[in-house]
């Protein structure tokens, strides 16, 4: 049959001589002739017969009805054998077991593995059928690109094209996106997720820098935000092996199918958006989605949703918040730590005072981890310069570098000046906890080293008059009194000398 295929492929889509296609195929011209003469007289399209069985074909061509053999009636088994070996669960043995309660007379168990496996060969499906139905979900990006072209300039902008697919089914996902970074990555599978309406039991990428930090074959180092997507949808990361093609076939083949029916199809278009390619991407992609799979007789999406959707686990409600990570933080003197985004500090506990933490955080919660151990969340305060503090983070007793109090504090402010004096005690009454002030009113009273006792009491003055006393306010409005009185005392210092002098040239001698 596979030969009959091959004689009704070229006559349909080359210009080879029935001579020619006997020569390549190793047949005999009349069997080619005779092949020929039998299909246009059955007056049945070129795709329909492309997408007969073996039996069916076998039919049209002889004449005759061939359903009294055993192994003609196990072939027209295989579809549905093939289907139901993607089921968790379902074995060969089972399959074959209810085999023999249909046809009693039928095949033993090795004679029915033989030309199941003959079959897959044939369809070249047999990687298809490793995998159970929501067991895995393979991504990657293809080779080459699309291009976006600028409307005013003409120039070209390559877009990288993402591929996922459930290897039980084959149902198939792809986008265009700008870049692959980190970002676009994650939001890559999220869609694919969607797309597939539900989740799988794990996500198998290729080792790139978006997914995986550094491969290794038995604990790779995942990238952090990958990995927390992975934990908010419940599935795992499975990184194939490096220089292991068979751990990605599924996908590489998807891709291969991808530049048939997506790229091929558009490579005369010109895109000038994103948003216009990822239209005509997923025109394309359904078409794909929807046409029938060879000797399976159904398509990729009868075949998900017959097998697979009901295996896939529940989508969460909210879309992956996306997260951004702030590592290798330093937990200050006030067992704070400062969140550089929002220039806010969160409070850890105070044992980890001197350690380095990693910050993880979305548009709601900032999240704090320790040697990957999460010791603590946070709703997200966008409050610059202020302090979110968790009583339970506090010891019992504060003592802080060289026993820093407030009365301490204030006595210190209240050398340098009256108005200082009031800056640091309005600071420190605001706190719930006098100690989340520390840090700043150390900032203000260190200006004083910087700029002088008087220069720092102007400034709070300044900021008590605004009602903005903090320490951004007093840095910068002390650092404006300096710049304004080394100006002034410039002006002095030139109004010192004498506008006619004999060393003096004058403006008259450069005319």
């Amino acid at each position: 049959m596979k030969k009959f295929r091959e004689i009704i492929r070229l006559v349909e889509t080359s210009e080879l001589s029935q001579r020619q296609i006997a020569g390549a195929l190793k047949v005999s011209r009349p069997v080619v002739s005779d092949t020929i003469r039998k299909i246009k007289s059955s007056g049945i399209r070129f795709d329909e017969i492309m997408e007969l069985s073996d039996t069916a074909l076998g039919e049209l061509l002889t004449g005759e009805k061939t359903t009294g053999s055993k192994t003609v009636q196990l072939q027209e088994l295989f579809p549905y054998i093939a289907k139901e070996l993607k089921k968790k669960g379902v074995t060969r043995q089972l399959l074959w077991e209810e085999y023999l309660e249909k046809y009693p007379e039928g095949l033993r168990y090795t004679q029915f593995c033989y030309h199941f496996q003959q079959w897959q060969k044939e369809d070249q499906v047999s990687m298809h059928i490793e995998h159970k139905a929501g067991d895995k979900m393979f991504v990657d990006y293809t080779g080459h690109k699309m291009d976006l072209t600028d409307r005013k300039t003409g120039k070209t902008t390559p877009a990288e094209v993402f591929v996922a697919i459930l290897p039980a089914s084959q149902l198939t996902y792809t986008e265009a996106t700008m870049d692959q970074k980190q970002e676009s990555f994650v939001r890559s599978n999220e869609h694919a997720i969607r797309y597939f309406g539900g989740v799988p039991a794990a996500i198998v990428p290729d080792n790139l820098k978006a997914g995986v930090i550094k491969a290794n074959i038995y604990e790779p180092d995942l990238n952090p935000l990958f990995a927390d997507f992975a934990e908010y949808y419940r599935t795992a990361i499975l990184p194939a092996r490096a220089r292991k093609p068979k751990d990605k076939a599924h996908v590489e083949n998807a891709v291969k199918i991808i530049y048939q029916r997506v790229f091929a199809p558009l490579r005369n278009r010109t895109f000038y958006t994103l948003e216009e390619l990822n239209i005509a991407i997923k025109e394309r992609l359904e078409e794909h989605n929807n046409r029938k799979l060879t000797k399976m007789t159904v398509s990729r999406r009868e075949l998900f949703e017959e097998i697979e959707t009901n295996e896939l686990k529940a989508l969460p409600i909210a879309p992956y918040p996306l997260k951004n990570i702030q590592d290798n933080t330093l937990v200050e003197f006030n067992y704070h730590i400062k969140l550089k985004e929002d220039n806010h500090y969160y409070s850890v506990p105070y044992s980890l005072k001197g350690k380095r933490v990693k910050i993880i955080y979305d548009e709601r919660n900032v999240a704090i981890y320790h040697e990957h151990i999460r010791i603590w969340q946070h709703h997200r305060s966008r409050k610059s310069y202020q302090y979110t503090t968790e009583t339970a983070h506090m010891p019992k007793h504060h003592r802080f570098k060289d026993d820093w109090s407030p009365e301490k504090l204030k006595w210190w402010a209240g050398n340098i000046g009256v108005e200082t004096g009031l800056a640091v005690s309005h600071i420190l009454e605001a706190k719930a906890h006098p100690e989340q002030a520390y840090k700043s009113c150390i900032g203000i009273l260190n200006q004083a080293k910087k700029y002088g006792h008087t220069t720092l009491n102007l400034a709070c003055r300044r900021a008590l008059n605004l009602e903005r006393i903090n320490y951004p306010t007093i840095e910068q409005e002390a650092k404006r009194i300096y710049e304004q009185y080394e100006q002034e005392e410039d002006k002095k210092q030139m109004s010192l000398l004498p506008e006619i002098h004999e060393n003096i040239r004058g403006k008259n001698y450069y005319s």
